[in-house]
């Protein structure tokens, strides 16, 4: 009985200090459009950020789901508040389109170290010595990833409108790749699946993708999977001075990229407790990939990712509740 009074107390003294901070709440009243695309893997890291919103007070509406270019204009335009997956610099077209930092806030940086890039089963590339996508030149080495019987390679590429398909569209000229492989194009879940299925059969596969990504999880670098190289470095747009070769000298045709959370300008100079959230937090990769995994497995659904944040948040109390503590004294000075 003793303990249970112990408990009564604290839980009394913290509901108090709860409802005392609530009425001081600095996005009490405030409403937050959040915005992401519609990669259902990037809920997790967008939701974590509403959840800290929630926790300032502001009134997080759901998620809406649109094609990345319409993020940034509604983000722009003030019709939406927030994305938490700017890739920079794979974005930076969109970003710069649509208004640039005159209309966007954006600081700190979310998600680091993030990969993309062309690879290939090890076991192809071990039999013939393929390290390098130019390589594919070679009609004979285009022909092992032909599944069609076209006689090209047949690359699971990007979906349109992702960012990620102009740099392979180009790439593939650059290269001098145009009339021996293809890029295919469109629902990216549905062609990784067939990818995998080709794998599982022993048969030769050419794909890209970026990290964090469940994939990476499931076709593993070294053990089920190669990078390739490309011949050197070659981006479209914005990107087009961009070296992609790294200290090592190895060239994967993508810079490392980062995942920033962009809001619209104006709304973050009104609102210096978010703006602060915002460039404060940081969500390491292999979180990303370890819930993108779980969503694989099974876990898709809108409860399932809920209860993935919760866990996440739980484990990381401490840090969550320094962001919001910091986040919320922002709205102080």
């Amino acid at each position: 009985m003793r303990t249970t009074g112990i408990w009564a107390v604290a839980l009394t003294t913290l509901i108090s200090s709860q409802a005392v901070s609530a009425a001081d709440l600095p996005g009490k009243g405030i409403s937050v459009q959040p915005v992401q695309s519609t990669i259902s893997e990037e809920t997790f890291q967008t939701q974590l950020v509403s959840k800290a919103l929630e926790k300032l007070g502001y009134d997080v509406k759901d998620t809406r789901e649109v094609d990345y270019n319409v993020a940034y204009t509604s983000i722009a335009s003030g019709d939406a508040t927030f994305m938490a997956v700017n890739w920079q610099p794979l974005h930076n077209d969109q970003y710069k389109a649509a208004g640039g930092d005159a209309k966007f806030y954006r600081e700190g940086i979310y998600v680091n170290n993030a990969a993309q890039g062309y690879l290939i089963d090890k076991k192809t590339a071990d039999k013939y010595h393929i390290t390098n996508i130019a390589q594919l030149k070679d009609p004979k080495i285009a022909k092992l990833f032909d599944s069609n019987d076209d006689g090209k390679a047949d690359l699971t590429g990007c979906t349109p409108g992702w960012g990620c398909e102009a740099v392979i569209n180009h790439q593939i000229k650059a290269y001098g790749l145009d009339k021996t492989v293809e890029h295919n194009q469109g629902n990216y879940a549905a062609m990784v699946a067939d990818t995998i299925t080709r794998y599982k059969e022993g048969k030769p596969i050419l794909y890209y993708t970026w990290t964090p990504y469940w994939l990476s999880d499931v076709l593993v670098t070294g053990r089920d999977v190669v990078w390739l190289q490309v011949p050197f470095s070659s981006l479209p747009g914005s990107q087009k001075d961009i070296d992609t070769k790294l200290p090592n000298g190895a060239n994967y045709g993508f810079p490392v990229s980062v995942m920033r959370i962009v809001a619209n300008k104006q709304w973050a100079e009104a609102n210096p407790a978010a703006a602060k959230l915002f460039a404060i937090m940081k969500l390491p990769i292999a979180d990303v990939n370890a819930q993108n995994l779980r969503m694989h497995e099974g876990q898709a659904s809108e409860a399932d990712i809920q209860s993935h944040v919760n866990g996440w948040i739980k484990a990381h109390q401490a840090t969550f509740d320094g962001w919001v503590k910091t986040a919320a004294e922002a709205a102080k000075k």
